[in-house]
């Protein structure tokens, strides 16, 4: 039990759990050539729910570009996107954090399944979210992260603004009374509750090994561990920089920053170590409009992917409405990639550009760190200076 509660009695670092996942990150890479990602699979579902009601989607582009192969319970992917889940409910039970709450003001579920939308089309408009386009993006060495990363600050500065407006705020809902907390009873229990889901879902790792589907038992436990670290750390990107233009507060934007460049050094090593191909995605003015798009989705549903997921696990049921918005934002871009000209308007004059390829692997690894190292440097000057209501003070 004492270890139980050193664990779980209190969140973690977000250094710690950043550096963690970043270091995940690069060995899942290692392993399975492939990088830490949801929206993707987010796009799938997507595809199979319109193929459960009679949708012919084998010719659209989009799905041919992210393959359909198999079912979300088949693909590594798809065991990335659950083991998050079930990492991240694991530990709020273990921790006694799990409480359904239904927000006072009922237009949130509106606002967040728009928000959802947006930010789902935005994210695979730019080919990757705040994961694949971002903290994996980067440590990849893609160029089309950084453009993505400037795109998603100017996004989330937007949503600021419009978050703040009294017409979307509403009338503030007095309730009667203090919040119910949880029982007794119920407090003591959720903890065996998260000991038996967790057993459960180690029989199905020990499952896909036995049967060997390894890759899906690797991704089952990469998956739950990507989720304990987000839920410990409070890792959400849509705090990283909302807190910047709202109260100033850099925390989660340092820490994601050392993250990066913690997986950027463990990637480059792999990538060198077993000569592998860094995955590239596109850079083009669709990566600069997707971020856009991203950033202000998801200020606008309160939380990105990572954050919406443990979130959502906790019980806050306002984040159910951002996951559903995520999966039909993602497929609407997935219709209009090539039916309603997409691709020729936005991505067709773009091109995967590596900074591996372009400069070397030393000389990009140095980049890339001078580069985090500038973006923690200027928020650590901006936590310092800005104050919520007035903005630098004055000299600084």
């Amino acid at each position: 039990m004492k270890v139980m509660e050193r664990c779980f009695g209190q969140y973690w670092s977000p250094y710690v759990a950043m550096g963690l996942a970043g270091l995940l990150s690069a060995v899942y890479f290692g392993i399975t050539g492939t990088v830490w990602a949801v929206t993707g699979e987010f796009t799938r579902l997507g595809g199979h729910v319109l193929e459960m009601f009679g949708v012919d989607i084998s010719d659209w582009a989009y799905f041919k570009l992210i393959h359909m192969d198999g079912t979300t319970w088949s693909r590594t992917d798809g065991w990335i996107v659950w083991g998050m889940f079930i990492g991240a409910l694991c530990t709020i039970l273990f921790s006694n954090n799990f409480k359904i709450r239904v927000p006072r003001q009922k237009r949130r579920l509106v606002q967040g399944l728009i928000g959802g939308i947006i930010a789902g089309a935005g994210a695979r408009l730019a080919l990757g979210c705040n994961l694949a386009a971002f903290f994996t993006g980067v440590p990849q060495f893609s160029l089309h992260s950084w453009i993505f990363i400037v795109a998603t600050a100017a996004g989330t500065y937007l949503g600021t603004k419009l978050v703040n407006t009294s017409w979307w705020k509403g009338k503030p809902v007095l309730l009667k009374g203090g919040l119910t907390s949880q029982s007794g009873s119920s407090r003591k229990i959720q903890p065996y509750i998260g000991g038996l889901i967790m057993l459960a879902y180690a029989g199905l790792i020990v499952y896909f090994f036995l049967t060997g589907r390894t890759m899906l038992g690797v991704a089952a436990i990469f998956g739950a561990a990507f989720g304990i670290l987000i839920e410990r750390g409070q890792i959400c990107f849509t705090s990283a920089f909302r807190d910047l233009w709202i109260s100033g507060r850099a925390t989660m934007t340092k820490a994601i920053s050392f993250g990066m460049a913690i997986s950027s050094v463990a990637t480059l090593a792999i990538i060198l170590a077993y000569g592998l191909d860094p995955i590239t995605k596109i850079a083009a003015p669709s990566t600069l409009v997707g971020g856009i798009l991203f950033g202000l989705g998801i200020v606008m549903a309160g939380g990105c992917e990572t954050g919406m997921m443990y979130r959502l696990m906790e019980g806050q049921i306002v984040f159910l409405p951002v996951f559903i918005g995520n999966i039909i934002g993602a497929t609407v871009l997935a219709y209009a990639w090539d039916h309603l000209g997409v691709y020729s308007l936005l991505v067709q004059s773009g091109a995967p550009i590596n900074l591996i390829a372009e400069l070397g692997p030393s000389a990009a690894l140095i980049v890339t760190l001078l580069l985090l190292g500038l973006s923690f440097v200027i928020a650590m000057y901006w936590q310092k200076n800005y104050r919520f209501g007035t903005g630098f003070k004055k000299g600084a």
